[in-house]
């Protein structure tokens, strides 16, 4: 099994950044690809960005694309999410999540562990 926590959500004025971390323990072996998702109130949880432990491949969507960065400490077992230029619209609870292969994080049906979120709220 894989143990995922997130930490780093908080609340921050609209044009600011947070960085978001995600430790991963337990048996990380067979995991080499680690995603963000996010979900606002109302609406269905969507994917933000995902990066290959192995390779550091890294895909984004469209919407943060340019703002955010995803990285890993592969000493750690650590993901990061560094937000820039932070919008009222990426108010939502991040989710961390662990997938087999960064093939397989492509969907959100690819992960296979999954955290408890992290609450970020951009002001204005």
């Amino acid at each position: 099994q894989v143990q995922l926590v997130e930490s780093g959500g908080g609340l921050v004025q609209a044009g600011g950044s947070l960085r978001l971390s995600c430790a991963a323990s337990g048996r990380t072996f067979s995991m080499d690809a680690m995603g963000w998702f996010r979900q606002a109130p109302g609406k269905e949880r969507e994917f933000v960005a995902a990066v290959s432990w192995s390779g550091g491949n890294t895909n984004y969507a469209d919407s943060v694309k340019g703002r955010f960065t995803i990285s890993r400490d592969n000493v750690k077992n650590t993901v990061y999410l560094q937000m820039n230029s932070l919008k009222p619209e990426d108010t939502a609870v991040y989710y961390c999540a662990a997938a087999k292969s960064y093939v397989a994080a492509i969907t959100t049906s690819g992960y296979a562990y999954w955290g408890q979120g992290t609450q970020v709220t951009v002001s204005s």
